[in-house]
């Protein structure tokens, strides 16, 4: 499974007063397997972008090939598209409707055609894969769960139609800070777990480069720039005059550099940070 995307353009309102050019010839590549970030500020074209990938919205111009097929070109139905290309919104928990946990999860596989024990199978699943124990919740109203366990509960409803990329739109979005971890921690467990293509939109950089092996960003509908974090993040000084954040480790380590220590290059994580200083320190001893 990849994914290939070639200047993608989108119009809002083409023809009318309020015209307005949301992406502008958009390319990039997402490798079979990988964990991919997408970031930039609201109104960069995020939201719209990942709606093109699951088929939601169709461009004015450009193609999107998943797995060798192009999805753009009115050939493949849509069904078949969102089958194999799971998108999560924002705030996921508002669309949970259903009486219990298990008819939420189940809703998907069932509209899928799936038999019963099928079904049951797949929310089974889905529900271990977000961490929430399946004899506890099932009959539970979705609605008597915690802000953290209704969002796990509604990502599992994704899941649970096994699609082959799993695209994420601000999953940590009203979290508090530890629930906004767990939930990263668990996106991360489901990527491990399944091997598939995992698309993570965020605002919030460290997010971003603790976890994503390639990022996409955006701004003012284009791309800004593409490629590893080391990459993205080595150039600083662009994306703060773009009013992007960069990520406080990265941040940290690049000014000690600056002054003329020899820190490496691609460390986002705070205890790696800590080894690598502390590794420094010790040089400097000798």
């Amino acid at each position: 499974m990849s994914i290939q995307v070639r200047n993608l353009t989108h119009i809002y309102s083409e023809g009318l007063p309020y015209e307005s050019r949301a992406i502008t010839d958009v390319s990039f590549d997402v490798a079979d397997g990988e964990f991919f970030g997408i970031i930039g500020h609201t109104g960069s074209g995020k939201s719209t972008l990942i709606q093109h990938l699951n088929g939601l919205l169709s461009p004015k111009s450009g193609s999107i090939t998943v797995n060798g097929c192009e999805i753009t070109g009115g050939k493949i139905p849509k069904r078949n598209v969102r089958r194999k290309v799971g998108l999560v919104f924002q705030y996921p928990e508002y669309q949970l409707f259903e009486e219990n946990v298990y008819k939420d999860v189940a809703f998907g596989p069932l509209n899928l055609g799936l038999s019963a024990e099928e079904t049951g199978l797949r929310v089974r699943e889905a529900l271990f894969l977000v961490g929430l124990d399946f004899d506890e919740v099932k009959e539970r109203s979705p609605f008597e769960l915690s802000g953290g366990q209704k969002r796990r509960a509604a990502i599992a409803g994704v899941i649970a139609m096994k699609p082959e990329v799993l695209i994420l739109d601000e999953p940590t979005a009203g979290l508090d800070p530890k629930t906004k971890n767990d939930i990263l921690v668990m996106i991360d467990g489901i990527h491990r777990a399944t091997g598939n293509i995992t698309i993570l939109v965020s605002h919030i950089m460290s997010d971003i480069a603790k976890y994503c092996e390639k990022i996409l960003v955006l701004k003012n509908g284009g791309v800004f720039m593409y490629g590893t974090p080391g990459e993205v993040f080595a150039r600083r000084d662009e994306l703060k005059s773009s009013g992007l954040d960069v990520p406080p480790v990265a941040d940290f380590l690049s000014r000690l550099k600056d002054n003329g220590l020899p820190v490496r290059d691609g460390i986002f994580d705070a205890g790696e940070a800590a080894e690598e200083i502390a590794a420094l320190l010790r040089r400097k001893e000798v």
